[in-house]
């Protein structure tokens, strides 16, 4: 069929029918139904990966998810970003009355039914965000969270028009379109290396004709890039951090300590406790706030500013992770709060309400504020010295 959003390439004797779509885009879904069904390929690739996949198929998947194990291994970053993102794509399908991934749903079932092979093509969304937090600088770290959380709730004036702007941008570039444009490097991890990543999929996917559906952002990228041999390891790989990023912690908590011993030498006992006690009122203030902002348990804001003033000098704990933690015990979420995750994650109160999305914003606002009250109790403590 002629469309513009369908490209026929020949690959090392393949067929290759690749489809760009919106993803809130109910004519997308339309048009990758139809095209299955007249093109009858051997293989449907879609722009998936396995976490993403079952998401979309197993639909009670998150009541298994453990929560204080997501704390303590530190994924509370990850997790909230991939909810911020399918808030977003939930949101603009919601008020279009659409369902979210239609288009791929939809390529999903026509495969099944007419018996092709179905290939997950994307990157795992663990090792894209990984590898854009790697390798993100410490400033774009420290803008990074406000800038997500704005872009969350900026999409309530969103027309049908600027729907179509989803056929030129990857759902991911738009749920971080704001961000994106303070901090451009995030699309060489975004958009750039995914391209590579699914014209490798797609190029090797087995039959002699593959239909292939993928957002419309990546097809340029796709068509310039497939057949090339792609090194799938290294875009596979997470960065390890480096000299720097191993030591900086150690060395700041080192400085701190310094400021500590040289206050006491110049300005003898006396001086070294208050500038003690200055850091620590003003580390435990922040981080107290932080966690009094998500209207945690009031144990869990105690905890929050009892911790902040050891955090802020051990580089392998953070004062989120102790807020988290207990509020998690505190107010442990219960399957309720997984089922109605999807309902709540389209709506500011709804974020603020659902144990699950406010724990994982806890986690990030009290390790921010936390930051925030380091920097300000530098300077503090530097005057007594």
């Amino acid at each position: 069929m002629e469309n513009e959003n369908v490209h026929r390439l020949k690959l090392d004797g393949k067929e290759i029918i690749l489809i760009g779509t919106a993803h809130v885009s109910r004519e997308s879904a339309d048009l990758v139904e139809q095209v299955i069904t007249e093109e009858r390929p051997e293989t449907v690739c879609v722009e998936l990966c396995q976490p993403r996949y079952d998401a979309i198929r197993l639909k009670d998947k998150w009541q298994q998810t453990d929560i204080v194990r997501v704390i303590r291994e530190k994924r509370a970053p990850i997790l909230l970003s991939q909810l911020i993102m399918a808030s977003l794509q939930r949101k603009i399908a919601q008020k279009f009355n659409i369902t979210p991934g239609e288009e791929m749903l939809r390529a999903i079932a026509r495969a099944e039914e007419i018996g092709a092979k179905i290939v997950l093509a994307d990157r795992e969304i663990r090792v894209t965000l990984l590898r854009t937090w790697r390798k993100m600088g410490f400033w774009s770290k420290v803008k990074f969270l406000p800038e997500v959380l704005l872009s969350l709730f900026a999409t309530d004036e969103i027309t049908e028009e600027e729907i179509e702007k989803l056929k030129k941008h990857d759902v991911l570039e738009l749920a971080l379109q704001t961000v994106g444009e303070k901090l451009p490097g995030l699309k060489t991890t975004l958009i750039d290396e995914r391209d590579l990543y699914l014209a490798h999929a797609i190029g090797r996917a087995a039959g002699a004709r593959i239909v292939a559906v993928v957002g419309a952002g990546h097809v340029p990228g796709i068509l310039k890039h497939i057949g090339e041999e792609i090194d799938i390891a290294a875009l596979n790989l997470i960065p390890e951090k480096g000299i720097w990023g191993r030591c900086a912690g150690w060395v700041f908590s080192l400085a701190i300590v310094g400021l500590f011993v040289a206050g006491f030498f110049s300005s003898g006992v006396e001086g070294g406790i208050k500038m003690f006690t200055w850091w620590a009122m003003i580390t435990a203030a922040f981080s107290g706030v932080g966690a009094l902002i998500l209207l945690a348990h009031p144990l869990t804001i105690a905890a929050s500013a009892i911790a902040a003033p050891i955090t802020t000098l051990h580089p392998l704990i953070a004062a989120g992770w102790v807020a988290g933690l207990a509020e998690a015990t505190l107010r442990k979420p219960q399957v309720k709060d997984f089922l109605a995750l999807k309902d709540d994650i389209v709506s500011l109160r709804g974020f603020f309400r659902n144990k699950i999305t406010r724990l994982l914003l806890l986690v990030a606002v009290v390790n921010l504020t936390t930051s925030i009250g380091t920097f300000v109790a530098i300077p503090v403590i530097m005057s007594f010295l």
